[in-house]
């Protein structure tokens, strides 16, 4: 069971290598994180630094090669794959650069799409939920438009309605901004912020660009698979508490 008070994500010592026939290359080395509920994150470094390899252990897409990664207080690594996929399809979502999206289908069920796979969450329930989610990026007047005509930040903004329909503890945000402009990329930033500010949600942003990090209110920062700095951006966490306080 979860320990109380349990961080939302642990990790101790964690490994990871891959493997071809028989060579090893190495990833990650060593990493000691602790990312506690409600915190905006972001991981950055330049390509090769293993970001990437750590999102998807955390989103729980690939596994650890040694060490520790608990989740809410409890070792992963001991998890079968019915208890893997079941967090991966309630606990944890995904924004990535390339949107993913389905171009000939709506926005309405491109955002339902998740629900179709979610062991608990009634049919009767999959519209509303969408729509809510729909209107919370601010794309209710698209909602029965095909993805393939909006235009790249508004289908941004549907990914990151799909990522919130199942209501996960978790928002991943795998390079969100890699394929728009300044403009669009800093409205779907703002998207983000004020699901966090608003709502509380866990958010873990990969990015390589420092403009599009300083967002996040804790900036972690790789070279060559470890941590070379962990620091508050106290500009972005003085704006969101004070932002909450006056709600």
């Amino acid at each position: 069971m979860p320990k109380n008070n349990a961080p939302l994500i642990q990790t101790v010592k964690l490994c990871k290598s891959y493997f071809n026939d028989e060579l090893e290359t190495p990833v990650l080395f060593d990493m000691d994180l602790t990312i506690n509920e409600g915190e905006f994150v972001s991981i950055m470094g330049p390509s090769g630094s293993g970001k990437s390899t750590l999102m998807h252990i955390l989103g729980f897409l690939d596994g650890p090669t040694s060490g520790k990664f608990l989740f809410k207080g409890e070792q992963t690594m001991q998890m079968n794959d019915d208890e893997l996929a079941r967090i991966r399809a309630t606990r944890v979502s995904f924004v990535f650069q390339a949107f993913n999206l389905l171009p000939r289908t709506t926005v309405l069920d491109n955002v339902m799409l998740p629900l179709l796979y979610h062991p608990s969450i009634p049919a009767s329930e999959r519209r509303d939920r969408s729509l809510n989610a729909i209107e919370s990026v601010g794309l209710t007047d698209r909602a029965d438009f095909f993805t393939n005509q909006l235009s790249g930040g508004q289908q941004q903004r549907v990914a990151i309605a799909r990522s919130l329909v199942t209501d996960p503890d978790i928002i991943f945000a795998d390079e969100p901004t890699g394929n728009l402009d300044s403009t669009s990329g800093n409205q779907v930033m703002e998207v983000l912020q004020k699901m966090h500010t608003d709502d509380n949600r866990t958010i873990i942003l990969v990015t390589h660009e420092h403009e599009t990090a300083m967002h996040a209110e804790r900036i972690i920062h790789l070279t060559d698979g470890r941590i070379d700095s962990d620091t508050t951006n106290f500009k972005r966490a003085r704006a969101s508490k004070a932002k909450s306080l006056n709600k």
